[in-house]
């Protein structure tokens, strides 16, 4: 009798052990990897598809809101996000300089082209002497609308200024243009309140802008586009992140591609298509 109670004992812990390996086994199957997505605005189709590509793949893509372009790098450099995709690649690196930092971009994104939209007037031409005009305060997009506005013939930069020119850079103003410089989201908001604003297409869309139809001069996309090439930003340690490397496949798609274009009313571009993977 003692032997044979012995021997079910016997069995029964061997059973438990088999069982807690299973589970085990199922648990390390379930695993799932969380990679926090920093992101402007509340617009999160662009990820969407690769969200759910991650997700078969047992990675969690978080989405983090941000409200403005100032807060998604801080969120990177002091790890409250793994990533974001949100910035060109002239605004990531004046952030670098300025903050010291060593954010890196692993992946290109897309190409929201700059153009000058207005309630008042259908033409470039038509804009009066001491127009009031409204561009972003950044100093990357503020630079880049002082370049469309000197391709569009209304003002003259320093050419020594490079891609970031300031207001101080301006050599030639005969139209002598009343420049007001505000948060590149509130550029759209001032259209009742100036002639012209100079506005990215991601927020004239949101606003209802079809940059296509309402813009009066629009930035071309050429060979000259590529610092203002969007990416996916990272910290410099996690630059070559497998599990990392794996969002920015799933996002870089012929799916996602559809959906920038659908977007951006047809001017945004995917930008790995025209300008490399990174």
């Amino acid at each position: 009798m003692k032997r044979w109670t012995k021997a079910l004992v016997i069995g029964a812990t061997a059973l438990l052990g088999l069982t807690a390996c299973a589970n085990g086994s199922q648990g390390a199957q379930k695993k799932i990897e969380t990679v926090k997505l920093g992101l402007v605005g509340d617009d999160t189709r662009e990820w969407d598809i690769a969200k759910e590509t991650l997700a078969d793949q047992g990675i969690n893509l978080e989405y983090v809101k941000f409200s403005d372009y100032n807060q998604p790098n801080q969120a990177l450099a002091q790890g409250e996000v793994d990533l974001n995709a949100f910035q060109t690649k002239v605004y990531l690196n004046n952030f670098n300089e300025q903050y010291g930092a060593d954010l890196v971009g692993i992946g290109n994104t897309v190409v929201t082209p700059l153009a000058i939209y207005s309630n008042k007037y259908d033409k470039i031409e038509d804009l009066p002497d001491g127009a009031k005009v409204s561009i972003p305060n950044d100093v990357t997009m503020g630079g880049r609308s002082l370049i469309l506005l000197e391709s569009a013939g209304l003002i003259e930069v320093d050419d020594a200024a490079g891609i970031t020119p300031t207001l101080s850079d301006i050599t030639k103003n005969d139209k002598n243009l009343q420049i007001e410089e505000m948060d590149a989201s509130q550029t759209p908001r001032s259209l009742g309140d100036v002639d012209i604003a100079l506005i990215n297409s991601n927020y004239a869309v949101e606003a209802g802008l079809n940059p296509k139809i309402d813009g009066i001069f629009t930035e071309p996309i050429n060979e000259k586009s590529e610092p203002y090439v969007n990416v996916v930003a990272a910290r410099k340690e996690d630059a070559d992140n497998a599990i990392y490397a794996k969002v920015v496949d799933a996002y870089q798609t012929d799916e996602t591609a559809k959906v920038i274009d659908e977007i951006g009313k047809g001017v945004n571009i995917a930008a790995w298509k025209e300008f490399g993977k990174k």
